[in-house]
């Protein structure tokens, strides 16, 4: 009897592991939840890490990757999605084990072998081949995400072109640190975010490149750009780490670009607060793009030599839409208006037109122009780069300036910039840290510059 009862205490004091229970599992949401662009990224988990292994032939087009994703359930997950178009998904695996999946679309749906648990860290590895196929912008974007070229390939994804090359949550609100290796025909750069680690291997004809961004990226600033450059490396007289790479067709940009990206770095990180990332630059490649995107760390310029202007808000975004990246694409204007206005301050900083001139001359424009009927501080999704979301957006900041004085707006800019570094915004975070910085109530001049379609008197 003691012998039973001892038996029973023991029992009575072990943990009972229990099955998985089905009603507390769930399918992963095939959106993030951003209502204007509702199939973006995906519910149900937090990215910390991805690791993206690509071989690339300019040639045939032909990709072959193999993308490692490192997450945290944030529900539990009898189903998660992915985001990839595009290109065929040979296998899944999660923690190790064959997963099922579907591939439909945009969306690629993981069933995993055992449903996730609330908090759970799990990986995701994901191989898949085929020919990248870019996304189109009929507004005013045009094409973007990888975007095949010559002699390599052009890749630049904003808002959503993320998905053409690598399964992923594509949208800014789920950010995460990346490992690139990618494998060229030798002869070949392979260029991508962060820095290099170690010297390019070249074995049996190809060359790999790794490089590493270990600070938080928004999915469409990642790049993996190829061709044959021409490259500088250094650092600005600031200190920062410096590369400049250019398509040998722009050869006698080179040291523009290296010289400027570093001296435009160190001023900013004056005005807006120590820079956020480990190195600085710029890419020129020989891609007729119409645009330019500022990626993590290396700013892609598409076919064109960029002037001093171009490049200050391509390096102003390094802050204001790359550390500081937005919940929702809404919110745009914090990203191109803050980008845009940089262009005003550099334009003071170089002894030309002040900010206050640029600003009315843009004043003076008609009041039925169409900047004014198109309020900035609510980016279309049909429309997203819309001139008022850079130009009026700009001219908020300008008005705010004016009210606030420059002592409270120089620093509310570095307040920002440090209070959210590496984190993600809103318009409304923002007019908080202004009223609280100026003790003034700034509802009405925020209301009418970014929210009422009319020219603000």
């Amino acid at each position: 009897m003691a012998l039973f009862a001892a038996l029973i205490s023991v029992l009575a004091c072990s943990p009972v592991s229990e099955p998985h229970q089905s009603n507390a599992y769930q399918a992963g949401a095939p959106g993030i939840g951003d209502a204007d662009f509702p199939t973006d990224g995906n519910g149900g988990y937090d990215v910390s890490h991805y690791g993206l292994a690509i071989d690339y032939t300019p040639a045939t087009k032909h990709l072959q990757g193999v993308t490692t994703v490192q997450a945290s359930a944030t529900e539990g997950l009898s189903s998660f999605n992915l985001d990839l178009a595009g290109l065929r998904v040979r296998e899944v695996s999660v923690d190790g084990s064959s997963a099922t999946f579907t591939h439909k679309g945009n969306e690629l749906t993981v069933t995993p072998a055992a449903p996730i648990d609330k908090q759970d860290r799990f990986t995701v590895k994901v191989v898949y081949d085929g020919t990248p196929q870019p996304a189109k912008d009929s507004a005013n974007l045009g094409t973007y995400g990888f975007i095949p070229t010559a002699d390599g390939a052009f890749v630049a994804s904003e808002p959503n072109g993320s998905k053409t090359w690598f399964p992923s949550n594509d949208h800014p609100a789920d950010k995460a640190t990346f490992d690139f290796a990618i494998t060229v025909p030798a002869g070949v750069t392979a260029l991508a975010n962060g820095e290099l680690t170690g010297r390019p291997t070249t074995t049996d004809g190809k060359t790999t490149f790794n490089w590493s961004e270990r600070h938080p990226m928004a999915t469409y600033l990642a790049t993996a750009t190829v061709g044959k450059f021409q490259l500088r490396q250094g650092a600005s007289p600031g200190g920062i780490p410096t590369v400049a790479a250019v398509d040998p067709k722009f050869a006698s940009v080179l040291d523009k670009l290296y010289t400027e990206s570093g001296r435009i770095t160190d001023y900013w990180s004056t005005v807006f607060g120590p820079y956020p990332f480990s190195s600085t630059g710029g890419v020129v490649d020989d891609y007729s793009a119409g645009y330019a995107l500022e990626n993590q760390t290396k700013p892609l310029y598409g076919g064109f030599d960029p002037d001093e202007m171009i490049m200050a808000h391509e390096l102003a975004h390094q802050w204001f839409g790359d550390s500081l990246s937005i919940k929702r694409w809404k919110d745009l204007w914090l990203n191109e208006g803050f980008a845009t206005y940089s262009e005003w301050l550099w334009s003071e900083h170089m002894g030309k037109r002040t900010a206050d001139e640029i600003f009315k001359t843009v004043h003076a424009r008609p009041a039925g122009d169409p900047i004014w009927s198109y309020p900035p501080g609510q980016a279309k999704p049909g429309d997203l780069f819309n001139e008022s979301v850079y130009t009026r957006g700009a001219m908020a900041l300008h008005a705010l300036r004016k009210a606030i004085g420059d002592p409270t707006f120089f620093k509310l800019l570095k307040t920002w910039t440090a209070r959210h570094r590496y984190g993600n915004v809103t318009t409304k975070d923002f007019v908080d840290l202004s009223e609280q910085l100026s003790g003034k109530n700034l509802d009405p001049l925020f209301d009418a510059w970014l929210f009422q379609p009319h020219r603000p008197a």
